[in-house]
């Protein structure tokens, strides 16, 4: 049965071992049998242990995974994240794959479980953006999500996002925003971007359900939400892994997108290693 991160697997598998595993094929028997654990080497959020197990079932062979965490769980450094166990062949072959992606996704849940504790206690949301890595983004936004925050647009097809160079091409910000209105479909939202309070004025008046806030300091993002006055949806955006989260949440912007959660992530460490007391 089709998994929604088939194509992701099956191309990292392809990537890493386009003509099989030489080294394996050499050394290991096609019979050996292998067992070992997946363990957490830092505490973080736990995120792809089932994007693991489908890379094995997609490789082949006699292997299985017994998982004593689920996605989302807070994992301490030396906690057991799953036992796995069979054809040594088969798992040393997709080793490398499950443990990139879960490595890779527990360090997006991580640092987006942080930024969300940040902000805890006021209604800001944390959301992620674009900026993931090129072939990843299912994965990356899909970690986001597990660790409890929302995910902005998934591509330029799905979310009218007028920005900067946008309204230098359209004209300004009222042209950009009423050819929108004019040519979108009704159920699309429209979002601008804004620098300064002259051009927040000029979103509200065009009418724009949701306004992007640019790098304003907390100061004008506190005016923005007065003129506001909740005629649109605020949000802070531009090096906001940078920023004190909670001071920018306290200004009652709705939304912080946060592009480091995705394209600047620090993979969470795991380790899979044999017990050799059971090869």
């Amino acid at each position: 049965m089709y998994n929604e991160f088939d194509d992701i697997i099956l191309k990292t598998l392809q990537e890493d071992a386009p003509f099989g595993d030489i080294t394996t094929e050499v050394t290991v028997p096609k019979d050996a049998f292998a067992s070992g654990v997946f363990r957490a080497k830092e505490s973080g959020i736990i995120c792809g242990i089932d994007i693991a197990e489908r890379t094995f079932e997609l490789v082949g062979g006699e292997v299985s995974l017994i998982k004593h965490k689920t996605d989302g769980d807070c994992i301490e450094k030396g906690d057991i994240i799953a036992e796995i166990s069979g054809n040594a062949a088969s798992i040393l072959m997709g080793e490398r794959t499950a443990l990139n992606l879960m490595q890779r996704a527990s360090g997006i849940a991580t640092a987006t479980r942080k930024a969300m504790d940040a902000v805890e206690g006021t209604q800001a949301r944390i959301t992620d953006t674009r900026k993931t890595m090129p072939g990843l983004r299912k994965l990356d936004k899909y970690a986001v999500r597990t660790a409890g925050a929302v995910n902005h647009r998934f591509s330029l097809s799905d979310g009218i996002l007028i920005k900067d160079n946008h309204i230098a091409a359209a004209g300004g910000i009222a042209p950009a925003v009423r050819a929108a209105k004019r040519k979108a479909p009704h159920t699309l939202k429209i979002e601008v971007e804004v620098e300064s309070i002259d051009e927040l004025r000029e979103a509200l008046e065009a009418g724009a359900d949701i306004i992007m806030l640019d790098n304003m300091s907390c100061g004008l993002m506190r005016e923005s939400v007065k003129i506001t006055a909740g005629r649109a949806v605020l949000e802070a955006s531009g090096n906001m892994g940078e920023r004190d989260l909670a001071e920018v949440a306290a200004t009652g912007v709705d939304l912080i997108s946060i592009g480091g959660l995705t394209h600047s992530v620090k993979a969470l460490d795991i380790s899979l290693k044999f017990d050799l007391n059971k090869l």
